[in-house]
């Protein structure tokens, strides 16, 4: 690891402060990527501004229809938050899904969508169910968001505060997971919106998380896992790694979409 001052603001105020003073500095959430990017050397920043001391931006809350979470919760206060059961079931299940305890008690939300791995699970919920991401600038629309792997639309010193979530007429995720990291091969969220069903896929795109619009055409007219039985993912926009091939990936789209559509039903 090299070398680097840390702060640790109390107000996003002094965050912002420290990022614009600072040229290069990162910003630490749950620390489940950058940390052991910085262990390995593989990054190198000046400074590490972490929020973790920031009051406010762990709350969980339902505001109506919309349900509020601060871009510094954990993985397992979402599982756990009484207003996420209430409210969208399926996210909940999706966050008690993810890694081990261990991540899951150091991980927040904020960090996984700002980070934007191609395989984590978060982005696929948020793009599906047409969530609002606000920072301390603006608010972001979940299609305008993510920008390719490990990109979003997030500028420099620019610092994610919270995510709002319609609540859906119904939800689901499906995950095949890499069994040692728990990452997704595959994973495919499915929601039944105001607007109309939206499905996402995360852990397969050569750029990252994106929506399946062949197979939310189809659920428009049905909302049925029978509704996709003819529907391919061409395996051309997929990506292959030593895990798995993009046809194998392909092949996986079609099976776990089908799983969260009768999840979502059940």
């Amino acid at each position: 690891m090299y070398a680097f001052d840390y702060r640790r603001p109390t107000t996003l105020a002094e965050a912002e402060t420290a990022l614009k003073g600072i040229a290069g500095a990162k910003i630490l959430a749950g620390g489940q990527t950058l940390l052991p990017a910085l262990k390995l050397r593989l990054n190198r920043h000046p400074c590490i501004v972490d929020l973790s001391a920031v009051g406010g931006l762990a709350a969980i809350a339902r505001k109506g229809d919309t349900l509020s979470i601060g871009a510094m919760a954990t993985h397992v206060q979402v599982a756990e938050s009484k207003d996420v059961a209430a409210a969208i079931p399926g996210l909940a299940q999706l966050a008690e899904a993810i890694g081990d305890p261990q991540v899951r008690n150091r991980g927040t939300i904020g960090g996984s969508l700002a980070n934007n791995d191609p395989a984590a699970d978060y982005p696929a919920a948020v793009l599906a169910l047409n969530a609002t991401l606000k920072t301390t600038r603006r608010s972001i629309a979940a299609d305008d968001f993510f920008k390719g792997l490990f990109a979003t639309a997030l500028d420099d010193n620019e610092i994610l505060t919270e995510i709002a979530f319609p609540r859906p007429k119904r939800f689901a995720y499906a995950k095949f997971a890499n069994p040692a990291s728990r990452f997704a091969l595959v994973g495919v969220a499915v929601a039944d919106t105001a607007s109309g069903p939206r499905v996402a896929v995360t852990g397969a795109g050569s750029s990252g998380v994106f929506r399946a619009r062949e197979m939310e055409a189809a659920l428009g007219k049905s909302f049925a896992p029978e509704s996709l039985a003819k529907i391919k993912i061409e395996a051309s926009m997929l990506t292959s790694d030593i895990h798995a091939a993009a046809d194998y990936r392909a092949h996986l789209i079609g099976v776990m979409v089908k799983r969260a559509v009768q999840a979502a039903l059940a």
